[in-house]
């Protein structure tokens, strides 16, 4: 028997069951290692960022940048889950789709670096 579509909320229960399902979501993305290894790269990035006394505005363009990393690992994370699913022995289409999210995170991560670096050594 298929499970029942739950009922769609409105207003301020919206709210709640959307920050409710987010909360899930950061809980799942959590079991990633690579999620994990990035959240410490950014912990790390702005021990750095307060050592040298970066201003506010390099502090918050660092935070905006890492903030973006992890969207993107949340997203390349439900795109494997969904390949994962829709195709669990291998094939191309699978093989592409994953590389495609992974590179989606590559670039998401040097563009994180080159800021960094810039603001660290320039």
């Amino acid at each position: 028997m298929d499970p029942q579509k739950p009922q769609r909320k409105t207003g301020v229960a919206h709210f709640f069951a959307a920050a409710s399902y987010s909360q899930a979501g950061a809980r799942r993305l959590w079991r990633e290692s690579a999620f994990r290894q990035e959240v410490l790269a950014l912990v790390v990035l702005l021990l750095v960022f307060l050592l040298i006394r970066a201003s506010a505005g390099e502090v918050l363009g660092l935070i905006l940048l890492g903030l973006f990393v992890l969207a993107v690992e949340a997203l390349n994370t439900a795109l494997e889950e969904l390949v994962d699913h829709l195709s669990p022995g291998w094939s191309e289409f699978a093989k592409n789709a994953k590389d495609l999210g992974s590179f989606a995170v590559a670039c998401a991560l040097t563009a994180t670096g080159l800021y960094a670096a810039w603001v660290v050594f320039f």
